[in-house]
């Protein structure tokens, strides 16, 4: 076997024949994304450590077991971004943004967690952050769900997606279930599963969503934290409920969703499906009105979501769409003038067809063999230099899909006319 170095592992390739779908749907995204007046930010990478101890939190799985960190030449503490939402944070804060009213963003790249690679989960993954600053009522948290679903009708996402939603209330709230939460599960300490047994002390809410079958026995007659819910909470959780119904937007309320820190208040919602196994949560968003007074600033209500790029892939996949980067012209020609004289007219149709995919024939292949990858790049037209053409500055056309097709002649400076009907056709 040959000893060569290869790709870390969960940190996948992209390949040719698969750029086309990511460039389909990172396009669908920006077109989305700009309709519903959001703009883009970028930040970096890496950040320092401490920014994800803090405001994820040290008691999360991220921090503890999944975030890539090490210590520069300065000797300081820098993490690979793990999730978007306190690097935005940050970003606002740090160029005053936050104060400036309502802001609208949108992000997207890669981050980093060091899981076990499965389908649909690796230890650099894409993700599309979206996050709104500044405004109270539930009209924000509808708008964000609205922005989601339209990236799925937009992408023609055929897979079936579940809207789940919950409200985790308000500050005050959380904390008197919290201490009736943990009061009741002490009881039963020793019957829990490692990590719930872990989270009690840490992150209790967290094993709410538990998935092992006797914790989740032991959870369904937990302390419910919709019997903690104060009017505000009640009031927002309505509008929202109220204008989904209103908006014709299918959801489930799912008591069992929830998030662990305590930043996180009123609004959380999934989108969810059944077609990509264990990792069903397509995207996940809510409410973190606590997050900014949290990392020093002035307290700013707060709303956004996450959602993994290469789960939407899959499930694009699992369409089996066509999405095959076919060639629009195939150039062939002769070596020598002919092929230079070939490179030129490539480039003057370039520069008129900006969105036209062109192939020219470079090497030495015979006129057969040129015309066999000509017909295996998928192209319509192929557009024939050779060095008859180039004495007399023109071009032969020929119909590549239809072999009744007669081929035409023509000047080069008829070609451009010729290509541009072909383009209103």
């Amino acid at each position: 076997m040959a000893d060569y170095i290869q790709a870390i592992r969960g940190m996948n390739d992209v390949l040719p024949h698969e750029s086309a779908l990511w460039h389909q749907v990172e396009n669908s995204i920006r077109q989305t994304v700009h309709s519903f007046g959001y703009d883009e930010i970028r930040t970096p990478l890496l950040e320092k450590t401490e920014l994800f101890k803090r405001n994820i939190g040290e008691a999360t799985d991220i921090v503890e077991k999944e975030m890539y960190v090490f210590n520069d030449r300065n000797g300081d503490s820098l993490a690979l971004r793990p999730e978007g939402t306190a690097s935005a944070v940050r970003l606002g804060l740090e160029h005053g943004l936050l104060t400036q009213g309502v802001q609208r963003w949108w992000y997207m790249g890669p981050m980093y967690r060091h899981e076990r690679p499965q389908k649909g989960r690796y230890r650099q993954f894409y993700q599309l952050g979206v996050e709104a600053f500044g405004v109270m009522g539930p009209d924000i948290d509808l708008e964000i769900i609205l922005l989601s679903q339209a990236l799925w009708h937009n992408l023609s996402l055929q897979a079936p997606l579940v809207l789940q939603i919950n409200t985790l209330g308000t500050s005050v709230g959380r904390r008197a279930h919290k201490e009736k939460l943990v009061e009741y599960l002490n009881q039963y300490r020793h019957e829990l599963d490692e990590d719930s047994q872990r989270r009690l002390q840490t992150n209790p809410l967290r094993i709410l969503d538990s998935k092992e079958e006797q914790t989740q026995k032991i959870i369904s007659d937990a302390p419910k934290l919709s019997d903690y819910l104060d009017d505000e909470a009640k009031a927002h959780f309505d509008g929202v409920c109220t204008g989904l119904n209103a908006l014709g937007i299918a959801y489930q309320i799912n008591p069992a969703l929830v998030r662990g820190l305590d930043y996180y208040t009123h609004t959380v919602f999934e989108w969810v499906t059944s077609e990509l196994g264990a990792q069903g949560t397509v995207c996940a968003g809510g409410r973190y009105d606590g997050l900014v007074e949290q990392m020093g600033g002035k307290s700013v209500p707060a709303i956004g979501f996450a959602m993994g790029l290469e789960r939407i892939l899959l499930l694009l996949q699992l369409q089996q769409q066509n999405l095959s980067q076919s060639a629009d012209l195939y150039v062939v020609s002769t070596p020598g003038a002919a092929r230079l004289y070939a490179l030129e007219v490539t480039r003057s149709i370039r520069l008129q067809f900006k969105d036209w995919r062109v192939l020219t024939d470079c090497g030495d292949s015979s006129f057969k063999n040129q015309f066999k990858k000509a017909d295996k790049s998928g192209a319509k037209w192929a557009v024939i230099i050779g060095e008859e053409e180039c004495a007399g500055k023109s071009v032969t056309i020929k119909h590549l899909r239809d072999e009744q097709a007669a081929q035409a002649k023509m000047p080069t400076t008829e070609l451009f006319v010729f290509l541009e009907k072909l383009r209103s056709c």
